[in-house]
C-alpha cells in the first residue's frame, strides 16, 4: 500500500509529519485517530485529528496537498446514508 507523509496541526502531534496510508483514490482518511495508553492502565484517550486541504497554489488555486488539524473533544460525526430519514424526526 501507497503512504503519503503528513504533516499534524495542533494538540501533541503539533509539528509532527508521519507517513499515513492512502485509499485508492489517493486521499487519506478523512479522520485520523491516535490511542494514548492511560498511565493507570484504564481505557485509552483517543486523540482525534480531521482531514483538511494543507493550501493551494497560487496561480491556479490547485490544491497542495492533506494535513490533520487537532479536533480537542471532537467526535467524528455520524455516517449518513442518503436514504435514510432526517434526524429531526
Amino acid at each position: 500500500m501507497r503512504s503519503e507523509p503528513t504533516p499534524f496541526e495542533g494538540g501533541p502531534m503539533d509539528g509532527r509529519v508521519l507517513p499515513v496510508l492512502v485509499g485508492p483514490t489517493g486521499h487519506p482518511p478523512k479522520w485520523y485517530e491516535i490511542p494514548v495508553p492511560a498511565a493507570d492502565g484504564g481505557d485509552p484517550t483517543i486523540l482525534l485529528y480531521e482531514r483538511v486541504p494543507s493550501g493551494y497554489s497560487k496561480r491556479l488555486a490547485l490544491q497542495k496537498g492533506w494535513k490533520y488539524d487537532y479536533r480537542p473533544g471532537g467526535e467524528k460525526p455520524k455516517l449518513r446514508w442518503p436514504w435514510s430519514r432526517p434526524t429531526g424526526r
